[in-house]
C-alpha cells in the first residue's frame, strides 16, 4: 500500500501482524513475543496523525536525535529505534520496503491528477512531470566514486542491524551508519554524496483507461523514488479526480442531464435535442402534459464502463420553465386560457394539493 493509506487500512495491517506474532499463536517463541511488542509500539505511533504525517514526510529523520526528533515544527518524544520497526513491520504499508540485499527500497509517491468527464469517458494519454529521486548518473546508483568498493560497516560489523534498549524492551533496528546494508561507502560519489540517487523531475507518459471514476488509483510499478545505493525503486500512485461538468452529472456509469422545457412544449408535447457525452445528439420526445421532475432514459448513452465494452445510460430530467417578459397580447391570451379553463381540471397536482390544504383547515376548525 502507498503512504496515503487510510487509518482503516493501517488498522487492518496492524491486526494482521499482531495476529501473526501473538504469543498465544507462538507459545514459547521469544522472537515472536518480541516482534509482537514491537508491532504494538509501532502502531501506537503510526495511528497518531501528527507523528504519522511526520514519518510520511521526513522518514527516518522524524525519529532521529535520540528520540526527541524535531521535524517541520513538530516535537516527538519517542525513540529513534521505532523508525526501523516501521520498516520491518509496516515497511510495505508505508512505502519503505527493503530489498533482498537489505537496502532500503525507494519510497512510493502519490500524484494527484484532475481530468475532464470527456477524458474519463474516452480515456486519455497524457504526460506528467514528477519531482522524485532518480538513480545518480555519475555512479549509476552505487554511491561510490568510480573504481571504489563498499567496505564492511564497523558499527554493525556487516550485519546491518544493531540492538538498542528502549525502556523494558530490547529493539533490534537497522544500523544508522550503513542504513541496514552492512557496508558503507568509503569514497562517496561527489554528485550524490554517496546516496546513489539525486533529486530530479521525471517526465512520464500515462494512459488513463476509459471508464475511470472519481478516486480511481493507478499504480505505475517502479516509477517511485529510486532506492538507496542501487536498491529497487518505489511505485508511483496516480489518484484521479473529475472536474465538474457544465451539463452532465455522473452517478457511476450513468449520467444525468437537467433540461429546461418551455411551458408550451410541456403542455402540448414536442421534442428537444440534447447532447450526449460521446459528442452525438439525442432527440428526446416530450409527451403532452409533462411535469417538472419527469425523467426520460436514453439507453446506452451514458459513461463507458471500465474494462468493458458496455456503457451506462443517460437520464434527461425535465424542469418546466414558466415564461417571462410576456407582451400584453401574450398576457391576454393566458388570461383567456385561464377563463376558458374554468372549473376544468388542467392542473391535477395543484388541485389535489389545495384540496388537502382545505381539508386540513377544516379539521382545525372542528
Amino acid at each position: 500500500m502507498a503512504r496515503g493509506a487510510s487509518p482503516d487500512e493501517l488498522k487492518k495491517a496492524y491486526r494482521k501482524l499482531a495476529m501473526q506474532f501473538h504469543p498465544d499463536r507462538n507459545p514459547g517463541d521469544t522472537d515472536a513475543e518480541h516482534a509482537f511488542k514491537e508491532v504494538n509500539e509501532a502502531y501506537e505511533i503510526l495511528k497518531d496523525e501528527q507523528k504519522r504525517a511526520a514519518y510520511d514526510r521526513y522518514g527516518h529523520r522524524a525519529f532521529e536525535n535520540g528520540g526527541n526528533g524535531r521535524a517541520g515544527g513538530f516535537d516527538f518524544e519517542f525513540a529513534s529505534g521505532f523508525s526501523d520497526i516501521f520498516d520491518e513491520m509496516f515497511g510495505e504499508f508505508m512505502g519503505g520496503r527493503r530489498s533482498a540485499q537489505g537496502a532500503m527500497r525507494g519510497a512510493d509517491l502519490r500524484y494527484n491528477m484532475q481530468i475532464t468527464l470527456e477524458e474519463a469517458f474516452a480515456g486519455v494519454k497524457t504526460t506528467i512531470e514528477v519531482p522524485t529521486a532518480v538513480v545518480c548518473e555519475t555512479c549509476h546508483g552505487s554511491g561510490g566514486k568510480d573504481g571504489s568498493e563498499p567496505v564492511t560497516c564497523n558499527t554493525c560489523r556487516g550485519t546491518g542491524k544493531i540492538r538498542a534498549q528502549q525502556g523494558f524492551f530490547t529493539i533490534e533496528r537497522a544500523c544508522p551508519t550503513c542504513h541496514g546494508q552492512g557496508r558503507v561507502i568509503k569514497d562517496p560519489c561527489p554528485s550524490c554524496s554517496g546516496a546513489g540517487r539525486v533529486q530530479r523531475s521525471k517526465t512520464l507518459q500515462v494512459a488513463i483507461p476509459a471508464g475511470v471514476e472519481e478516486d480511481t488509483r493507478i499504480r505505475l510499478s517502479g516509477e517511485g523514488e529510486a532506492g538507496m545505493r542501487g536498491a529497487p525503486p518505489g511505485d508511483l500512485y496516480i489518484f484521479l479526480s473529475l472536474k465538474p461538468h457544465r451539463i452532465f452529472q455522473r452517478e457511476g456509469a450513468d449520467i444525468y442531464c437537467t433540461v429546461p422545457i418551455p411551458m408550451t412544449t410541456a403542455a402540448l408535447g414536442g421534442s428537444v435535442e440534447v447532447p450526449a457525452i460521446d459528442g452525438s445528439r439525442v432527440s428526446v420526445d416530450i409527451p403532452r402534459g409533462t411535469q417538472t421532475g419527469a425523467q426520460f432514459r436514453q439507453k446506452g448513452k451514458g459513461m463507458s464502463v471500465l474494462r468493458s465494452p458496455a456503457r451506462g445510460d443517460m437520464f434527461v430530467r425535465c424542469v418546466i420553465e414558466t415564461p417571462v417578459n410576456l407582451s400584453k397580447r401574450q398576457q391576454e391570451l393566458l388570461r383567456e386560457f385561464a377563463e376558458e379553463a374554468g372549473e376544468q381540471d388542467h392542473s391535477p397536482e395543484s388541485s389535489s394539493f389545495f384540496k388537502k390544504v382545505k381539508e386540513f383547515w377544516e379539521d382545525l376548525t372542528e
